[in-house]
């Protein structure tokens, strides 16, 4: 089944130094971007972090520090892959909670500015959750009928993610060929912020989503505890949701 796209889809995966999305670094990034002609174009960079690639990291992807030694910076890819991603929605495996935030904080700190608040996000892991509690090599056999060659493969992972949510939409009767729905059939959260510390209520207040105060508008407790926007802007928070808190306060204080 093909999808039916408005807008150009971006498929993605990474490959990284770690799994915190504020310290660590992408090493591998690969993307199929699909449009809603049919056309299929990927893309693929290897990545030098900019610091040593733990051994327990390339045990799993494969990376090696020789191997990115003379790549270049994701800052010096940042913009072309801005560019790539500008005005498509996304879809990726687990890439709500990880890929998307750490490759927005990454976009960030090379200083490319770029507005992805009015995209869709597919979790292709999400609804596959949903529906059958497996690993992406699992999703791919079961859905695909075939091995995954080459898994934590930032190319591998990207091209199978793609397949299986087309093989989602072929097996399940109730999924909608249509990005927005699965864009909200796949999402946990409506976040404010790419790494989901704020997200918004029923009536699209503005909330935090950890700590004390959780569950409590954000503006309300920039009011009442103002010290606090100080505390999270000196925290190992991502960039994503320091701007966010910012965007916040600087509307409430122009109202």
């Amino acid at each position: 089944m093909q999808l039916k796209l408005k807008n150009p889809i971006v498929f993605f995966d990474l490959e990284t130094t770690g799994i915190n999305i504020t310290a660590d670094r992408i090493v591998e990034i690969s993307y199929l971007k699909v449009y809603p002609n049919g056309k299929e174009v990927t893309t693929t960079y290897l990545v030098n972090p900019e610091r040593e690639i733990p051994a327990e990291a390339t045990a799993i992807h494969k990376i090696t520090n020789e191997m990115v030694a003379d790549k270049p910076t994701f800052k010096e890819i940042a913009k072309n892959i801005a560019n790539d991603i500008e005005g498509c929605d996304i879809a990726g495996y687990n890439s709500n909670r990880f890929d998307v935030p750490l490759l927005m904080e990454e976009i960030l700190r090379a200083g490319v500015d770029i507005d992805l608040r009015q995209r869709k996000f597919i979790d292709v892991q999400t609804i596959f959750h949903k529906k059958e509690q497996r690993t992406l090599s699992a999703a791919y056999k079961f859905y695909c009928g075939k091995e995954l060659e080459g898994a934590h493969g930032a190319q591998a992972d990207t091209l199978a993610t793609y397949e299986v949510l087309k093989g989602q939409l072929d097996k399940y009767d109730d999924l909608v060929n249509d990005v927005d729905f699965l864009a909200e059939y796949s999402t946990q959260n409506k976040n404010a912020d790419f790494a989901g510390r704020i997200v918004y209520d029923d009536k699209n207040v503005e909330i935090f989503n950890f700590g004390k105060y959780k569950g409590k508008p954000v503006s309300d407790i920039l009011k009442n505890d103002p010290g606090y926007y100080s505390w999270m802007m000196q925290g190992d928070f991502a960039l994503s949701t320091k701007k966010v808190l910012t965007e916040i306060k600087l509307r409430d204080f122009n109202k």
